[in-house]
């Protein structure tokens, strides 16, 4: 848990840091899923609710942001890849960072219930919870599955998208979630493998820490395999089309290529060449979504404006 002790503040906090404070990478990803769900979905939607509750959605991503900086500034204190985050940095003092993250967390799940419906404000106010307090506060410190059950926070936001266009969940949506849920742990798993020495640092029981890499290898080849039935099922859908089959395939084939080279890797010979095979196969999994939901997205605008296509 956040200790106020943790440092001493170096100069006053400015804009950009209260912008770092709400994670703007993770919610630029929050914020595209959720505007392609809510894009695909097949009702149309007026274009100021659409924007209003994009924005909605945006700022809950980054009251969720705020109020995981404010749990974890003990942890991100000692690691390499977060040391220089506001709160640890000495910019933001830990009180300020869980006033923002509470008064947007409400604001943002009251505003989308009046811009859109209460089922997609509900939805929105759980994924802030799940991932503020059941992931943050509970998964992470506690158990090696933490990145696995915490990924369904970032898995909600097309579906929170697609209720804005429908008020409802469907079968689409849940593949939506489900590509994004299954993605999550390969993805950080990769990173873990050549970061392991941070979570080592900051006593967090990362796969990595607590069974070895080997056993990490094992599950993000597990992993990846079951994501591409998944990742090919939703081309399969009334959301899926030519263009999003194609770039399942070609994206499916080099993220599986990129498993397997990981799991039959030895440890002496990855550290030998400073982990280069996990690097290449993080770096093809932070294109692996966007390069899904562009093409769920460019399916949509062909059917709306090539009618007849297919």
């Amino acid at each position: 848990m956040t200790d106020t002790n943790v440092t001493t503040f170096e100069r006053e906090a400015g804009f950009g840091d209260y912008v770092a404070l709400l994670k703007p990478r993770v919610m630029s990803l929050v914020v595209f899923t959720a505007l392609v769900g809510l894009l695909v979905a097949p009702v149309a939607v007026h274009p100021v609710v659409a924007l209003s509750s994009i924005v909605f959605i945006a700022v809950g991503a980054g009251a969720s942001g705020a109020l995981n900086m404010w749990w974890d500034a003990d942890i991100d204190a000692v690691m390499r890849r977060t040391s220089r985050r506001p709160i640890p940095a000495g910019r933001v003092a830990p009180d300020e960072a869980l006033a923002i993250g509470v008064a947007l967390s409400g604001l943002s799940v009251t505003l989308l219930a009046l811009a859109a419906n209460l089922l997609a404000a509900g939805l929105l106010a759980f994924t802030i919870f799940f991932y503020a307090v059941v992931y943050s506060m509970w998964l992470k410190r506690w158990t090696p599955q933490n990145i696995v059950i915490g990924g369904a926070a970032g898995a909600f936001p097309p579906v929170i998208g697609w209720a804005v266009a429908t008020g409802g969940v469907s079968v689409e949506a849940v593949l939506m979630f489900a590509l994004i849920f299954m993605w999550t742990p390969p993805h950080f798993w990769a990173l873990a493998l050549f970061m392991r020495g941070d979570y080592d640092a900051a006593g967090v029981p990362m796969l990595t820490v607590t069974h070895g890499r080997r056993v990490t290898r094992n599950h993000i080849l597990a992993y990846t395999v079951l994501l591409v039935p998944v990742a090919l099922g939703l081309g399969l859908t009334g959301i899926g089309g030519p263009v999003y089959l194609a770039t399942a395939l070609v994206m499916n084939a080099l993220f599986l290529s990129g498993a397997v080279t990981v799991w039959r890797r030895d440890e002496t010979a990855a550290e030998a060449d400073g982990y280069r095979a996990e690097k290449r196969l993080f770096r093809v999994s932070l294109y692996y979504l966007f390069a899904h939901f562009s093409a769920l997205l460019a399916d949509a605008v062909l059917r709306a404006y090539v009618p007849g296509l297919w």
